[in-house]
Protein backbone atom coordinates (compact mmCIF):
# COMPACT_ATOMS: atom_id res chain seq x y z
CA UNK A 1 0.00 0.00 0.00
CA UNK A 2 1.18 3.30 -0.92
CA UNK A 3 1.09 5.93 1.75
CA UNK A 4 2.29 9.56 1.75
CA UNK A 5 4.81 10.18 4.80
CA UNK A 6 5.60 14.21 5.61
CA UNK A 7 7.76 15.77 7.73
CA UNK A 8 6.37 19.03 8.76
CA UNK A 9 8.27 22.20 10.75
CA UNK A 10 5.96 23.92 12.90
CA UNK A 11 4.41 25.24 16.30
CA UNK A 12 1.99 23.78 18.52
CA UNK A 13 -1.26 25.42 17.98
CA UNK A 14 -3.72 23.83 20.69
CA UNK A 15 -2.85 22.25 24.04
CA UNK A 16 -2.75 18.32 23.52
CA UNK A 17 -5.87 16.12 23.94
CA UNK A 18 -4.99 13.03 25.68
CA UNK A 19 -7.66 10.18 25.85
CA UNK A 20 -7.88 6.49 27.09
CA UNK A 21 -9.39 4.28 24.53
CA UNK A 22 -10.45 1.15 23.83
CA UNK A 23 -7.72 0.04 21.33
CA UNK A 24 -5.28 2.44 23.70
CA UNK A 25 -3.83 5.97 24.54
CA UNK A 26 -4.63 8.21 21.63
CA UNK A 27 -3.53 11.92 21.57
CA UNK A 28 -4.47 14.94 19.03
CA UNK A 29 -3.27 18.18 18.51
CA UNK A 30 -2.83 21.23 16.17
CA UNK A 31 0.17 22.04 14.06
CA UNK A 32 0.80 25.49 12.85
CA UNK A 33 3.40 25.67 9.76
CA UNK A 34 4.19 28.78 8.24
CA UNK A 35 6.05 29.39 5.47
CA UNK A 36 8.78 32.00 5.28
CA UNK A 37 10.52 33.71 2.57
CA UNK A 38 13.09 37.01 2.10
CA UNK A 39 11.30 39.92 0.58
CA UNK A 40 14.14 41.83 -1.26
CA UNK A 41 12.42 44.62 -1.31
CA UNK A 42 11.86 45.20 2.68
CA UNK A 43 14.94 43.54 2.94
CA UNK A 44 13.41 40.88 5.87
CA UNK A 45 11.75 37.90 6.03
CA UNK A 46 8.48 37.12 5.89
CA UNK A 47 5.95 35.05 6.85
CA UNK A 48 3.57 32.94 4.27
CA UNK A 49 0.95 31.14 4.43
CA UNK A 50 -0.04 29.31 7.62
CA UNK A 51 -1.33 25.53 6.95
CA UNK A 52 -2.62 23.75 10.39
CA UNK A 53 -2.75 20.12 10.12
CA UNK A 54 -4.59 18.14 13.37
CA UNK A 55 -2.01 15.45 14.34
CA UNK A 56 -2.57 12.17 15.68
CA UNK A 57 -0.38 10.17 18.15
CA UNK A 58 -1.28 6.29 19.82
CA UNK A 59 0.16 4.09 22.55
CA UNK A 60 3.70 5.34 24.32
CA UNK A 61 3.65 7.98 21.59
CA UNK A 62 0.85 9.64 22.69
CA UNK A 63 1.34 9.43 26.48
CA UNK A 64 4.73 11.27 25.87
CA UNK A 65 2.94 14.08 23.69
CA UNK A 66 0.55 14.34 26.58
CA UNK A 67 3.06 15.49 29.23
CA UNK A 68 6.03 16.71 26.79
CA UNK A 69 4.12 19.47 24.65
CA UNK A 70 2.62 22.67 25.09
CA UNK A 71 1.05 25.60 22.93
CA UNK A 72 3.55 27.57 21.08
CA UNK A 73 6.55 24.98 21.20
CA UNK A 74 8.67 24.22 17.79
CA UNK A 75 8.09 20.62 16.91
CA UNK A 76 9.10 18.23 13.76
CA UNK A 77 6.36 15.98 13.06
CA UNK A 78 6.93 12.90 10.62
CA UNK A 79 4.08 10.26 10.35
CA UNK A 80 1.57 10.00 7.03
CA UNK A 81 -0.56 12.03 5.74
CA UNK A 82 -4.56 11.82 5.55
CA UNK A 83 -7.01 14.08 3.75
CA UNK A 84 -10.22 13.83 5.79
CA UNK A 85 -13.35 15.59 4.39
CA UNK A 86 -16.88 16.23 6.62
CA UNK A 87 -20.16 17.38 5.68
CA UNK A 88 -22.26 18.60 8.67
CA UNK A 89 -26.01 19.02 8.91
CA UNK A 90 -26.68 23.11 7.60
CA UNK A 91 -22.96 23.39 6.94
CA UNK A 92 -20.68 23.63 3.70
CA UNK A 93 -18.55 20.50 3.82
CA UNK A 94 -14.97 21.11 4.39
CA UNK A 95 -12.10 19.37 4.07
CA UNK A 96 -8.55 19.04 6.55
CA UNK A 97 -5.19 17.16 6.61
CA UNK A 98 -4.23 15.01 9.41
CA UNK A 99 -0.66 13.80 10.09
CA UNK A 100 -0.91 10.08 11.24
CA UNK A 101 2.52 10.63 13.88
CA UNK A 102 5.00 7.88 13.94
CA UNK A 103 7.52 10.66 15.69
CA UNK A 104 7.62 14.04 17.23
CA UNK A 105 10.66 15.75 18.69
CA UNK A 106 11.09 19.54 19.74
CA UNK A 107 12.99 21.24 17.16
CA UNK A 108 16.37 22.22 18.62
CA UNK A 109 17.40 24.54 15.66
CA UNK A 110 15.38 27.07 17.57
CA UNK A 111 15.75 26.02 21.30
CA UNK A 112 17.22 23.16 23.77
CA UNK A 113 15.33 20.12 25.44
CA UNK A 114 16.11 18.06 28.26
CA UNK A 115 15.64 13.86 27.24
CA UNK A 116 14.02 11.88 29.67
CA UNK A 117 13.42 7.99 28.81
CA UNK A 118 9.55 7.18 29.64
CA UNK A 119 9.03 4.16 31.54
CA UNK A 120 7.33 1.49 28.66
CA UNK A 121 3.58 1.07 30.17
CA UNK A 122 2.88 -2.34 29.36
CA UNK A 123 -0.57 -3.52 28.48
CA UNK A 124 -1.84 -6.66 29.26
CA UNK A 125 -2.33 -9.44 26.57
CA UNK A 126 0.15 -7.44 24.39
CA UNK A 127 2.11 -9.73 22.04
CA UNK A 128 5.46 -10.49 22.58
CA UNK A 129 5.15 -8.70 26.01
CA UNK A 130 6.38 -10.21 29.10
CA UNK A 131 3.69 -11.93 31.78
CA UNK A 132 1.12 -11.52 28.70
CA UNK A 133 1.03 -15.41 27.84
CA UNK A 134 2.17 -14.68 24.21
CA UNK A 135 5.39 -16.65 23.00
CA UNK A 136 8.20 -15.28 25.00
CA UNK A 137 11.22 -14.13 23.18
CA UNK A 138 14.92 -14.93 24.90
CA UNK A 139 16.80 -12.39 25.94
CA UNK A 140 19.56 -10.94 23.63
CA UNK A 141 22.88 -11.67 24.85
CA UNK A 142 24.84 -8.19 24.74
CA UNK A 143 27.77 -9.50 27.31
CA UNK A 144 31.44 -10.22 24.64
CA UNK A 145 31.49 -14.08 24.12
CA UNK A 146 34.40 -16.04 26.02
CA UNK A 147 36.98 -16.76 23.62
CA UNK A 148 37.21 -20.26 22.02
CA UNK A 149 40.58 -20.91 21.97
CA UNK A 150 44.01 -20.16 23.38
CA UNK A 151 44.63 -18.05 21.35
CA UNK A 152 42.32 -15.56 21.13
CA UNK A 153 42.66 -15.50 25.06
CA UNK A 154 46.20 -14.66 25.26
CA UNK A 155 45.55 -12.03 22.22
CA UNK A 156 43.05 -10.73 24.64
CA UNK A 157 45.13 -10.67 27.79
CA UNK A 158 47.53 -8.99 25.43
CA UNK A 159 45.50 -6.22 24.54
CA UNK A 160 43.68 -5.20 28.20
CA UNK A 161 47.63 -5.65 29.55
CA UNK A 162 49.37 -2.40 26.90
CA UNK A 163 46.10 -0.69 27.49
CA UNK A 164 46.50 -0.50 31.60
CA UNK A 165 50.04 0.00 30.88
CA UNK A 166 49.38 3.03 28.47
CA UNK A 167 50.80 6.39 30.63
CA UNK A 168 48.10 9.02 31.04
CA UNK A 169 48.34 11.44 28.30
CA UNK A 170 48.20 15.24 30.16
CA UNK A 171 46.13 17.91 28.37
CA UNK A 172 47.59 21.55 28.71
Amino acid sequence: MNETIVCAVGNVATQPVYRELASGPSARFRLAVTARYWDREKNAWTDGHTNFFTVWANRQLAANVATSLSVGEPVIVQGRLKGRTETREGQQGWTSADIDAVAIGHDLSRGTAAFRRSVRTEQPGAPGMPGTGAAQQPEPNWETPAPDTAAEAAAVAEVAGAEAEREPVAVT
